[in-house]
């Protein structure tokens, strides 16, 4: 008996019908086929879906610079379908300034002591104990060599000066700069020595020969870096010994005692004036990118502190009128804070948090000279108009 033979397809195209019901398609369909009476394999199970990464909380203040370690990439031999490794948002920041931005930015706590117990910071990240020990004693200095013997305190004012140099260029040299030192001390000694006994004239002239000693004793090194660091050491020369040069003049007259205390009052009654209103009323700041804790009140506050303390000074120590008194209270909040600015971008730009770690609770001698360079310049011309000699 023979078979009968396949009908043909009626559309004519000659292929045979897909047969859908019974599990059977086209060779040319992504699914495989499966044939009747056999087991269909299992599903292949789908990949497991990353779980997203928790964000931390947001945190109040400035936000942290740089990366997170967990943005490294993955190890080596981590294959594409590892499994992410969920942020709990413990991990350190890496800030791309070391350590400039302090505990507001980081989010880092106290440094520990040796002995276990953390350090007793306030609001402005400084071993608070420490801090006020230290500028005790460095007013008692200023103040007994001031009242005994007045060269005395200006052996003071030039080795403040020399140590600020020698921490000063330290800090640009690991920035990258190499500004000469030697011809900057050199000139230093000589500015105190002939404000003292030359007058602002004597002040000018060894200014302008450590510029020019500068520049000669750089050429020993080659053309390269020359502009770079002979800049970077006639900034130095500008910054420290010039503008401390200033006291030197307020205590050349036969009331200079009295004049430089007057300015060291003021500059210290701004700095507390600051931080009592920045603590206590500081909500907007100053210089966000700058100093993250200078805030409006505060500099509100050293504005009236000094106004006060200058009208009290002008008034009833120099016997001048009471709207000089006003001026220079003012004038000196505005360099006092400007300088304490200053310093602060110069460290943000250096990658520094710190000049130096010579005071406890304060860092370098540096970070102490900071508001007082630019305001004893201020505080001589002022008082020179307004209660002159």
């Amino acid at each position: 008996m023979t078979s009968d033979p396949p009908r043909p397809d009626p559309s004519g195209s000659g292929r045979e019908p897909a047969r859908g019901r019974a599990g059977l398609f086209d060779a040319d369909d992504a699914v495989p086929v499966v044939r009747i009476g056999e087991r269909p394999a299992p599903p292949r199970p789908a990949p497991p879906r990353a779980r997203p990464a928790k964000r931390p909380a947001p945190v109040d203040g400035p936000q942290t610079v740089g990366l997170r370690w967990d943005d490294e990439p993955a190890a080596a031999g981590a294959g594409p379908d590892a499994e992410p490794v969920e942020d709990d948002g413990a991990g350190p920041p890496l800030t791309a300034v070391p350590d400039a931005l302090g505990a507001e930015a980081t989010g880092e706590p106290p440094i520990d002591t040796p002995s276990g117990a953390p350090r007793a910071t306030g609001r402005a990240g400084r071993d608070m104990a420490s801090a006020i020990g230290v500028g005790l004693g460095l007013a008692a200095v200023v103040v007994a060599t001031l009242l005994v013997w007045r060269p005395a305190f200006l052996l003071v004012v030039t080795i403040a000066v020399l140590i600020s140099i020698v921490e000063l260029t330290g800090a640009l040299e690991r920035g990258g700069h190499r500004p000469p030192r030697a011809p900057v001390l050199v000139g230093a000694v000589a500015m105190m020595a002939l404000a003292w006994s030359r007058g602002p004239s004597g002040l000018v002239v060894a200014f302008l020969l450590t510029v020019f000693a500068v520049l000669l004793w750089r050429l020993g090194d080659g053309p390269v870096g020359y502009l770079r660091d002979a800049s970077a050491a006639v900034f130095v020369a500008l910054y420290v010994p010039l503008l401390a040069g200033f006291a030197v003049l307020l205590l050349v007259p036969d009331d200079g005692v009295a004049r430089v205390l007057a300015f060291i009052a003021t500059v210290v009654c701004s700095d507390v004036g600051g931080f009592a209103a920045g603590v206590l009323f500081g909500k907007h700041p100053l210089a966000r990118s700058i100093s993250p804790k200078k805030s409006w009140e505060g500099f509100a506050g050293s504005v009236l502190a000094c106004v006060l303390i200058g009208t009290l000074l002008v008034t009833l120590t120099f016997h001048g009128p009471w709207w000089g008194g006003v001026l220079y209270g003012v004038a000196i909040a505005f360099t006092a804070t400007l300088g304490d600015l200053g310093e602060s971008l110069i460290k943000r730009d250096l990658g520094i948090k710190d000049m130096g770690n010579l005071l406890p609770g304060h860092g370098g001698l540096m970070d102490r000279m900071d508001s007082l360079l630019p305001s004893a310049a201020v505080a001589y011309l002022v008082l020179s108009a307004v209660a002159p000699v």
